[in-house]
Parts: C-alpha cells; structure tokens; sequence
C-alpha cells in the first residue's frame, strides 16, 4: 500500500517556518514527504532538508519521492534524537524545526498496521514496526497497568471496566486482532455510555498507541532539544492532536518563554534568568474549509515558538 497521508494545517506550517532559501530544515514527522516537498520547493541549491521519520514505509517512499534531489537527506530515527541526527549536518543548527505528532493516514489506513478499531486486522499499532505490539501489551500487562495506560492516555473514565474486561477475555484466549479488542471495550462499558462521543474503543486505541510508541516518554526534553537544536532566529512548529501532546508543547513553550521570576518588590534582577524564546502566533486551529475536506483534522493545534538567544 503506498504511503499517503494528508497534512494538517499544511499552509499555516509552512509559513510559520519563515522559510530561508539557503537554510537547513528538518522535517521531524516526514511520513508521505507533503511538508517535506513543501519546504524543499521553497529552498534554493544551498539550502537542505533534513526528512525524519522512524517508520520504514516512510523512507521507502521518501526516498522515492526525492530520489535525484541533492539538497535533501533522509533518515530512518525518531526525532526524540534530534540533536544526534542534526549534529551529521551542522555545528550551527537549524533554521527551522517542523514536527506532525499525529498519526499519518497511511498508518490509519492500511489495515494491516492494527491501528485502526474499524477493520481487523493483526494487533499492531508500532510506528517504527519494531517492539512490542500492541497485542504484546493487552496479553502481557497486569490488569493495574492496562487501567493507569488507559486512563492516563486515553482520559477514559471507564478504564478500570476496560481493563478487567480484558483480562477477563485473555483468560480465555490470546487478544490477537483489531476488532477482538473493539469488542472487548465495547462490552467492557456501560450501554448508554457506548452511544456516546464516538466509538467507544477510540480512547483505549489512542492509550496503547501512545504507550506501545512511547509518544509522551519524554516528549518534554524531545521539545527541549528540537529548541536547542535552532539558530538564533530558528522556529520550532509543532503539530499536535490530542490534549496531552498540546499540554506538553503549549508548557515547554511557556517555560522556554519566561522571562525573570523575581519577586515583583525587588528593584532590580537577581535571577538572571532571560526569555530564550518569542511566540510570534498564537495556537492555530483547522478552518472551516480545511475540517471539511479532512475531519481528521478537527482535533489539531499547532504552535510555534521562534529562538531569541
């Protein structure tokens, strides 16, 4: 199946890069490479794109996309090593961080990878198809931990149900596929609760994702390094789609913002503590028209954090 994905906010991403035609890029999430080619159309001979991505599907098709343009390296890592991957290129760093935290369409998409609670397929969900699957947590995990894994990343008040009922279910046979899970959860909760906010897997499908690729382990220093990583006058912009990655970028931003924390009544500083970053936007959200053309999109925010020192 080819690697297709749809980007999000694609034109407000872009031009919150502040692009430089000479400038080095990093394109942290480049799954299908939209972003990517983006940033590549607007940079001259000088300037090179760094595309990221840990999904091998990914490179495979990035590398075909690019294949004869000089100005663009590909590389098959988790941008949670920026500083790493960026230290092949440059002693100077970067003039622009893009990073799409969301899952692509293609995962989605692509029954085979089990991300998706709408067709069956195999219980999957590895970004980097490496590790343990998701199958290997909900079989092997103790009841206590499936229930903090689904309340803390999915927000689901039902999780203690949810949890038990799939122990419960593995007592009897291995969890093997998608929908064997969808039906667990569906079961797992009460019936007027299954009537409402969506599908009721949703939730416990977003919690393994999130633990299986350990989206949010450490997310607060990958944010950390992508700033470090800049050039003076660098921007980071990152993508989010749910409320803990928001929560995480939206901190980090504020913290790497702040300026002097001395008490008010001192008359002069004593911290010596100086702002390293501007916001030059506020939080973006999907248009109108954009929801209408991809409701995937609903849930997305992106912000961007500019280095001033």
């Amino acid at each position: 199946m080819e690697f297709k994905h749809i980007p999000v906010l694609f034109n407000e991403s872009i031009e919150a890069l502040d692009i430089k035609p000479d400038g080095l890029y990093a394109d942290c999430t480049a799954g299908g490479g939209g972003h990517s080619n983006a940033i590549l159309d607007r940079l001259s001979a000088n300037g090179r794109l760094v595309a990221i991505d840990r999904d091998p599907e990914a490179i495979e098709t990035l590398t075909k996309r690019f294949k004869g343009r000089e100005n663009v390296s590909i590389v098959n890592d988790n941008f949670f090593n920026i500083k790493s991957i960026l230290s092949q290129f440059t002693d100077e760093g970067a003039d622009g961080i893009l990073a799409d935290l969301g899952v692509s369409s293609h995962q989605l998409d692509d029954a085979a990878r089990g991300f998706s609670f709408h067709a069956d397929a195999p219980l999957d969900m590895r970004m980097s198809m490496q590790g343990m699957s998701a199958a290997d947590a909900v079989n092997s995990l103790s009841q206590r931990e499936l229930q903090d894994i689904i309340y803390r990343y999915g927000e689901d008040k039902f999780a203690p149900r949810i949890a038990a009922g799939i122990v419960r279910a593995r007592a009897e046979k291995p969890i093997e596929t998608t929908l064997e899970l969808a039906e667990i959860v569906k079961s797992s909760i009460p019936a007027a609760a299954r009537r409402e906010g969506g599908h009721p897997a949703r939730r416990t499908f977003q919690a393994l994702r999130i633990y299986v690729n350990g989206e949010l382990d450490g997310l607060d220093r990958a944010i950390g390094d992508m700033f470090d990583s800049l050039k003076v006058g660098g921007r980071l912009a990152i993508i989010t789609f749910h409320s803990l990655e928001d929560r995480a970028v939206k901190q980090t931003f504020a913290s790497l913002c702040e300026g002097c924390i001395c008490p008010p009544e001192f008359p002069v500083c004593v911290c010596g503590r100086k702002s390293r970053g501007r916001l030059p936007q506020k939080a973006a959200a999907p248009s109108k028209a954009e929801l209408e053309e991809n409701p995937r999109s609903r849930s997305a925010r992106l912000r961007v954090i500019e280095k001033i020192r």
